[in-house]
């Protein structure tokens, strides 16, 4: 059996505190056969210094240095110098477990038409605690809609697609298919666990730059899906770190992710309708949210009339929501109990995250043909 490289590609800005260890575990890996490539988006911090010290003599990595151009170029540029048969995304500040490529290397050869795997993921916090070892699935809230055996068509033991007994990866499952009509109902992939095949890569194309400051991985796996199966390996195979997580709530910043998903299942559909075999109920569904969480968005941000707009638009497509009623209704109260609200509202959003008691999360895509959700 032929061993092939793996190119690693490690973006990263101002992260010298975190970087050696992203670095380090890709180095220690049981698969031997990598080489990792870094790029610098203009760090202003030490990390030039932290990688001639520390790698500088060390063949398998390579430093490359740009100016700051967002980290879907900083990707690009280390895709493009990838030499590797198989490359991967690791962001600088996760952590990959040492048996990650072994495994999902295994998952290739044994499924030669899947161009894509990724797994699931440990959280952890700022100090290093676990906070969550199975967090994809909560991550991810397009989980929401499938089980697996209405995601995915083929499912495997992985320790039969490896044939061997190994009793660390027993009754670990391997689930691979077309999910690229799935995929619209928003991202299943988490970026620092993606292995793909170089030729897949190449049929994608490269993150879109344009999508700067949000949705840049979303549009990416989508348009990989796009291109035929994928796999997802149901174990954490890294460590993420939830420190800046908290950001992508800021209503700046939500509002880019929500309008960059609205955006990209816009074009998808408009450009595929014929490909995408949801049932209209589900297309609904995925305006409705996205218009949601849009109006949430603005909503925090104290813009009422655009939240007023949105949220609206969001019961058009899918009219029975109470939490998003409830935000349209608080939106048409007076501008000086806006704070006071948004507070309340932040609180009940919280606590009804916390009870997993959002008004769709136990709905699941249907059997095939299916013209609506059913309920589990």
């Amino acid at each position: 059996m032929s061993s092939p490289l793996v190119s690693t590609v490690i973006p990263t800005f101002n992260r010298a505190a975190y970087l050696g260890r992203a670095i380090d575990s890709v180095l220690s890996q049981t698969y031997p056969y990598v080489e990792v490539i870094v790029v610098d988006d203009g760090s202003t911090d030490n990390t030039a210094e932290l990688m001639q010290k520390e790698y500088g003599d060390d063949e398998r990595v390579r430093y490359l240095h740009q100016t700051n151009q967002g980290v879907s170029v900083a990707r690009n540029t280390g895709m493009n110098a990838a030499k590797g048969e198989f490359v991967a995304l690791l962001d600088s500040d996760d952590v990959w477990y040492p048996r990650k490529l072994e495994l999902q290397v295994g998952v290739f050869n044994a499924l030669p038409d899947v161009g894509m795997v990724w797994t699931d993921m440990e959280a952890i916090s700022a100090d290093g605690r676990s906070t969550d070892s199975r967090y994809l699935r909560k991550m991810y809230n397009a989980y929401k809609w499938y089980r697996e055996d209405n995601l995915f068509t083929e499912s495997y033991l992985l320790t039969d697609l490896l044939s061997q007994t190994d009793e660390s990866i027993e009754g670990v499952s391997v689930y691979a298919g077309d999910i690229y009509s799935q995929m619209i109902m928003g991202n299943l992939v988490h970026t620092s666990t993606v292995l793909m095949r170089r030729e897949r890569m190449k049929a994608v194309g490269l993150f879109d730059p344009k999508l700067r400051w949000a949705g840049e991985d979303y549009d990416f796996h989508l348009r990989t899906c796009r291109e035929g199966p994928v796999a997802l390996l149901d174990l954490p195979t890294i460590q993420y770190q939830r420190e800046l997580e908290d950001q992508i709530t800021q209503p700046h910043n939500a509002l880019n992710f929500a309008n960059a998903y609205l955006e990209t299942i816009t074009r998808m559909l408009k450009q595929d309708r014929d490909r995408i075999t949801l049932p209209s109920s589900m297309i609904s569904a995925a305006f409705s949210e996205a218009y949601a969480w849009i109006g949430e968005a603005e909503l925090d941000s104290g813009d009422m009339p655009a939240a007023r707009r949105d949220l609206g638009r969001s019961l058009w497509h899918r009219p029975k929501q109470f939490h998003t009623a409830s935000l349209l209704l608080f939106s048409l109260t007076p501008f000086g109990l806006g704070n006071h609200v948004r507070a309340v509202m932040r609180g009940v959003k919280s606590g009804m995250k916390s009870l997993g008691s959002r008004s769709s999360q136990n709905v699941h895509v249907g059997p095939s043909g299916a013209d609506s959700p059913v309920l589990q």
